[in-house]
């Protein structure tokens, strides 16, 4: 009888440990989706600010201005630098960025890669693993043009109509971003 209880409790113990190792596993992949995420997130928050400000200059210059409303202009010169900064935040590291089109929209394909490992554990070579994930974020406009004239007049999804004066604009002049261009994540 006592090399039976032995043994049944030998395999509850392993039994343990493995639901262990997965849990920490998991723990650890919940963390990595996390950075991904909020580093994705943080590339578009970062471009839709530079969609704001592409859209003052080219009022004030008479410029395509249309283009930046609908979310076409080039973007991604700093987004990078803010999808590291929160991935750093989140204890990862950016191992890949892309800028993308999503849904005909302009987006951020983030890959991150936690630094540090799994950890020790009743299985071999986890010791040395870490968590990855990919995040994918998107910037939708949400406003549509009104006019093309002497004054720039545009309508956006909270039915709300706005008209720039072309004289001197700032961001404190347009809409809540939020109210221009939705942040979000796809995929």
């Amino acid at each position: 009888m006592l090399p039976l209880f032995i043994w049944v409790t030998g395999m509850l113990l392993f039994v343990a440990f493995a639901f262990f190792v997965f849990a920490q596993a998991a723990v650890a992949r919940n963390g990595a989706q996390t950075a991904a995420d909020a580093a994705a997130l943080g590339a578009a928050n970062d471009a839709r600010e530079e969609l704001a400000r592409g859209l003052i200059r080219a009022v004030e210059e008479d410029g395509e201005w249309s283009d930046w409303l609908d979310g076409r202009g080039p973007l991604g010169f700093t987004a990078r630098a803010e999808a590291e900064r929160l991935a750093s935040a989140n204890s990862a590291e950016v191992s890949d960025f892309g800028v993308m089109e999503t849904h005909g929209w302009p987006g951020y394909r983030v890959s991150v890669e936690m630094r540090d490992s799994i950890g020790d554990s009743i299985i071999p070579g986890t010791e040395n693993m870490h968590a990855k994930a990919v995040a994918v974020s998107v910037i939708e406009p949400l406003c549509e043009v009104l006019s093309k004239g002497e004054r720039v007049s545009f309508r956006c999804l909270n039915r709300s109509e706005y008209e720039l004066d072309p004289g001197d604009l700032s961001l404190e002049d347009l809409p809540e971003l939020a109210d221009m261009y939705s942040v979000h994540l796809v995929k």
